[in-house]
């Protein structure tokens, strides 16, 4: 595990971009970096923007990213996937502190508070990578105004994978903002589906057979819950099929809803 340490970020040379401010590797497949912030950005926690690098041919190279830190923070973070043959993201896990990095600052998306009805329980189902934008929203006192319980799970694949959600409840719970709210309404529901874990399995199953909601002690998912969903395209198919067999219509900032899904993948 390597932690790059902050330094005092220059300016940026670059038109659109921002200097990497400190980089953390978690496994050799995941790592997490955060740069500076554009003093004119604002966005919703759960939103996420176009950030990049240029290719040899000078030309932006440029990919969808959910930005894990609220909306409150200074500066901005970012988690990813390392595909070594991944056109960005082989180059961007070779970032380190110093460098920059194209960042274009139009923030969208659907997983945002404002595309879902009010409701008791909210459930934040995430699959790798995709707990992103989750580690923006769980960080954002609005959450813990809006629903009485929070439950974040997060599928990987080995246990190791599982680092950066377990570090982002160690910071939830020990913000001086947000703490004492999430100790008591945010429940973290992990799972591993290749090696060993105190769960195993995947998420769908487990909510399917009833497992993860024995294990919670809450009722199955049902018209008054609310979802959000963030991960691979079969996740999503397959968690859509059961929000709507459990009554929930799918959501959007135009017209709120039961649930809503992210479709931005990062490549």
């Amino acid at each position: 595990m390597n932690i790059a340490t902050p330094v005092e970020a220059k300016t940026p040379v670059l038109p659109d971009a921002q200097v990497v401010t400190s980089v953390k590797h978690w496994t050799d497949r995941l790592f997490s970096f955060r740069v500076t912030r554009p003093a004119s950005l604002r966005f919703r926690s759960g939103e996420f923007v176009m950030i990049g690098l240029l290719k040899d041919d000078g030309k932006p190279l440029l990919r969808a990213y959910s930005i894990a830190s609220p909306s409150w923070d200074e500066e901005l973070e970012f988690y990813s996937i390392k595909v070594p043959d991944g056109p960005l993201t082989s180059r961007l896990q070779h970032l380190t502190v110093g460098d920059e990095i194209i960042l274009r600052p139009k923030p969208v998306g659907t997983l945002v508070l404002d595309a879902l009805l009010p409701g008791k329980r909210l459930y934040l189902v995430a699959t790798g990578t995709g707990i992103a934008p989750f580690a923006s929203l769980t960080r954002d006192p609005d959450i813990y105004e809006r629903f009485d319980e929070v439950v974040l799970t997060h599928t990987c694949r080995t246990s190791d994978d599982l680092a950066y959600g377990a570090d982002l409840m160690e910071r939830v719970t020990s913000d001086p903002l947000i703490g004492e709210e999430a100790a008591k309404q945010l429940r973290y529901y992990p799972t591993t589906t290749q090696g060993p874990s105190a769960q195993q399995g995947r998420i769908t199953d487990l909510m399917q057979s009833g497992v993860l909601f024995d294990d919670l002690g809450v009722p199955p998912l049902g018209p008054d819950d609310r979802v959000m969903i963030c991960g691979s395209v079969g996740l999503n198919a397959d968690m859509k099929a059961i929000c709507e067999t459990a009554g929930l219509a799918e959501g959007a900032n135009s017209e709120p809803g039961g649930y809503v899904l992210e479709k931005a993948f990062v490549g």
